[in-house]
């Protein structure tokens, strides 16, 4: 009994490597095409991610670059309106001395003749430090000393 269960196993052996080698790389060739189809399809996503990851670093870049100009535009504004206080200040000081009509002038019935304000004169902005140190010093004597 024994030597019938040797040769069945080893004629089953026998059998199944010979109908295992068919069956068996007919297995892994189906099973690599379909892994090689998934790699495949994975290259294919990686090539479209690294196309938009560039599309999405040159966007970023222009950003920058408009965030940069937007930046210097905010500090030219800031400049401006911080120089403001001083243009205003600066009509209020020439309005005050403006003389102002009387009010008996204005009662009347000729309106005609009532004087004109005085215009503003411009002072050339390339000597404003050199001015203003003047002005400055004029105001508070005490510093020159």
């Amino acid at each position: 009994m024994a030597f019938s269960t040797r040769s069945l196993s080893g004629h089953l052996r026998q059998g199944s490597t010979t109908s295992n080698p068919n069956a068996q790389s007919t297995g892994q060739s189906a099973a690599l095409l379909s892994r090689i189809n998934e790699k495949k399809a994975e290259l294919e996503n990686l090539k479209e991610l690294r196309e938009l990851s560039a599309a999405v670093a040159n966007e970023m870049e222009a950003l920058e670059q408009k965030l940069s100009t937007l930046s210097d535009g905010t500090e030219a504004i800031a400049t401006v309106l911080n120089n403001w206080h001083n243009v205003l200040r600066a009509i209020n000081m020439a309005s005050a001395k403006i003389p102002k009509p009387s009010e008996s002038k204005e009662t009347g019935s000729n309106e005609d003749t009532a004087p004109l304000p005085q215009t503003l004169v411009r002072i050339p902005t390339e000597h404003a430090p050199t001015l203003q140190a003047q002005a400055e010093s004029l105001e508070d004597p005490s510093q020159t000393e």
